[in-house]
């Protein structure tokens, strides 16, 4: 079967006229301070790590401050000789050591701003930071926040001067032991020796005195185990283990105190 179909005719498109050339865009003009400074007009955008920052924090990073005071943070359980399961947040004792040292020798930080969220944890290794942050020569203050427990105690009575939130809370106990214990006079007397430095070290940087730390230490009727104290922001206070309550920024504004006390002190000597 035939059919026929309209074939439509192809469509002319002219050719450019050889002769007729565009019109090259204008120059700009040369300018000494854009070949010298080419970020003067290039227009950029957030940073990659801003960027990364965003997606995983959910906020902005936030622009560099040149201060003399550091900040350190002393949060999770203390991890001493042994290690912990990866799930626990630690503050390892291996770290915290050459920080403090460095501190010490950098004359660029005049004063340690001390941050305490701590369940406790290795009593050796927080006896070692509560001593090297106790024997540093510049101002240092503590803040206590959320908690400061058991041998976090020590570490936020070693500054020169100590503050507590009003919602922070402060558990003081004897001295526990974790697995397997081997129950003989040797093992008592060690336990005994041990607590005994923690009461001395408490005692000696703070107003509590060492009658009084002790019977929180053994009172009964309060903890799970039936033995120890649990003090809430101000009753911390009224005891004498901490300073006064407060938050950051009573915290900074005694730290530059202390900061330029000893800068007057160096003055006159």
């Amino acid at each position: 079967m035939l059919t026929s179909e309209i074939v439509p005719e192809p469509e002319i498109v002219p050719l450019p006229d050889p002769d007729v050339y565009p019109e090259p865009e204008p120059e700009q003009p040369d300018n000494p301070e854009r070949r010298a400074d080419p970020e003067r007009v290039k227009v950029t955008g957030n940073s990659k790590s801003s960027m990364e920052a965003m997606k995983e924090m959910g906020a902005a990073r936030m622009p560099e401050v040149k201060s003399n005071i550091h900040c350190l943070t002393i949060v999770g359980q203390i991890e001493g000789h042994l290690v912990l399961p990866p799930q626990n947040k630690t503050t390892k004792y291996e770290h915290m050591i050459p920080q403090l040292v460095a501190l010490e020798q950098s004359p660029e930080v005049e004063g340690v701003l001390i941050l305490l969220n701590t369940v406790g944890g290795d009593v050796e290794a927080g006896l070692a930071i509560a001593e090297m942050i106790s024997g540093i020569s510049k101002p240092t203050v503590s803040v206590v926040l959320g908690g400061g427990h058991s041998i976090g105690v020590p570490i936020a009575v070693g500054t020169k001067f100590s503050f507590i939130t009003s919602t922070a809370s402060m558990t003081i106990h004897p001295i526990r032991l974790n697995g397997l214990v081997i129950g003989v006079p040797q093992t008592y007397e060690y336990l005994d020796k041990m607590q005994d430095r923690v009461v001395r070290f408490v005692t000696e940087h703070s107003r509590v005195s060492e009658e009084k730390f002790r019977e929180l230490m053994f009172r009964t009727g309060e903890l799970a185990r039936d033995i120890g104290t649990v003090l809430v922001g101000k009753d911390a206070v009224e005891v004498g283990i901490i300073d006064a309550v407060g938050g950051i920024g009573d915290a900074v504004r005694k730290l530059k105190e202390l900061i330029n006390a000893a800068k007057r002190e160096r003055d006159d000597v």
